[in-house]
């Protein structure tokens, strides 16, 4: 599951510069591609901020990478094999979402239908909450990860039962449909639906219906105690000291972040889901069709993926796990038929998300996007913002630029201009920011990272 920091995937991504593009030049020989891949995916390794990954680049069919770096387990000086076995943390969500699509392609769910028809014992507090918004982290419900007792119950090994208690008793953060903010309670609570109406387990069900019928034969839901052949090691770093990454027991990120894979088996799957042989193609489109507000406002995500565009402009379908001692990225460019996996047993500087895109500026031109000026009045939207957020209430702070456009500041990091895209809306790297004006009275931000969208009133 992702980072329990509410803010600091948001300051990464206001932070993170994007890969420079490559020069207008004759398109290099594959074997200057594949070295050029290799040298990026090891750099980590070599300066010391990565302990170990699995790296893999397919153009079309075409295997450009597939290697492992560093070390599985620092402790024995075990080196990282191509198949080593990685936990993929909230990479899992899109798995639970498919098993969804699965059983509502199957004629044993109704996506719209009130989650209380599946989970009938689950207190709603006067509020309907269909799956879909389950599916696309638009519920209201309170995240599970984000709860200050987290941290100590997950070290416990107490029965899954546990969660779901624990998120009962919580009260809503949001009406449901208000907001899009990443919740690992939903994705939990999906797992039990997956179960009722399927009959099997969790695991059994993605055993059965995913994983035999793709050949992952080295993927499986994670435990603390089975033996597997190659799995890495979790580490961490606090600075520049490594660590051995903190016990979590792994029933209770369940359906929202106890898979365990490999890079092949995860490039398996990604050319799979996205070549029709997982879903219908009425349950596909759903998928990774972006989510609404109850307001019709578009967001990036869709169901267990996000479908923000990388930060070069290219078009692309992923999602990030973090779990701890592992960090991971799966990433889907549909135009080109691009696969970039990046698997890593440890936690620290290096985002696997910016290393897909660096592998992935090697074979994909970026977009072009013309830099103008901000044609509007900025003054007007300058102010304080706040509203829902993760685990917590998040605040945005915009001044106005020197250059007549707007300086984003979220959660107090350094402010950071953003490039104006069109009419009210502006990007800084990967996250997208735009103002309602529709309404009387103040603007409303609008502030999607591509996970969560969140929708936040001037004070």
């Amino acid at each position: 599951m992702p980072s329990r920091l509410p803010f600091r995937t948001l300051a990464v991504a206001i932070a993170f510069a994007p890969t420079a593009a490559l020069a207008q030049a004759p398109t290099p020989s594959r074997a200057t591609i594949v070295a050029r891949l290799d040298s990026i995916a090891e750099s980590g390794v070599k300066a010391g901020r990565v302990v170990g990954l699995t790296v893999a680049v397919l153009q079309g069919d075409d295997t450009l990478l597939l290697k492992g770096y560093g070390k599985a387990d620092v402790e024995l000086n075990v080196p990282t094999p191509a198949n080593a076995v990685y936990e993929i943390g909230s990479v899992t969500k899109q798995f639970t979402a498919a098993a969804i699509l699965q059983l509502r392609d199957a004629g044993k769910l109704d996506l719209d239908a009130d989650m209380s028809r599946y989970l009938p014992d689950f207190p709603m507090q006067g509020r309907k909450i269909s799956v879909r918004r389950l599916l696309d982290h638009t519920s209201g419900i309170k995240g599970i990860t984000e709860l200050s007792e987290f941290p100590d119950l997950s070290r416990r090994a107490l029965p899954r039962d546990s969660a779901i208690a624990l998120i009962a008793r919580q009260r809503f953060e949001f009406e449901p449909g208000e907001a899009q903010v990443y919740n690992n309670s939903a994705y939990i609570l999906l797992g039990l639906i997956i179960e009722k109406q399927s009959g099997m387990s969790y695991e059994d069900y993605i055993e059965k219906n995913i994983f035999a019928k793709l050949g992952m034969t080295r993927s499986r839901y994670c435990n603390n105690t089975e033996v597997v052949e190659g799995r890495a090691h979790g580490h961490t770093y606090a600075g520049r000291e490594l660590r051995l990454a903190d016990y979590a027991d792994l029933r209770w990120p369940y359906a929202a972040g106890s898979l365990c894979s490999t890079a092949g088996d995860m490039v398996t799957w990604l050319q799979a889901l996205h070549g029709g042989k997982v879903l219908s193609a009425k349950s596909y489109t759903e998928m990774t069709t972006p989510a609404r507000l109850a307001d019709g406002t578009p967001t990036r995500y869709g169901m267990g993926i996000s479908l923000a565009n990388d930060p070069r402009g290219v078009r692309l379908i992923s999602h990030g796990g973090a779990i701890e001692g592992f960090l991971s990225h799966a990433s889907w460019y549909p135009d080109q038929r691009v696969t970039v996996v990046v698997l890593m047993n440890s936690t620290g500087p290096i985002s696997p998300a910016g290393l897909a895109s660096e592998l992935a500026a090697q074979i994909i031109p970026p977009v072009s996007r013309p830099v103008r000026p901000f044609a509007g009045n900025a003054s007007a939207l300058v102010g304080t913002y706040t509203g829902p957020g993760r685990g917590r209430p998040m605040t945005v702070v915009i001044t106005k630029g020197s250059d007549g456009g707007i300086l984003v500041s979220p959660g107090g990091v350094p402010a950071r201009p953003a490039a104006w895209v069109e009419r009210l809306t502006f990007q800084s790297g990967p996250m997208e920011i735009s103002f309602d004006t529709r309404q009387p009275g103040a603007p409303v931000l609008h502030v999607d990272g591509g996970t969560s969208h969140y929708v936040l009133k001037r004070q």
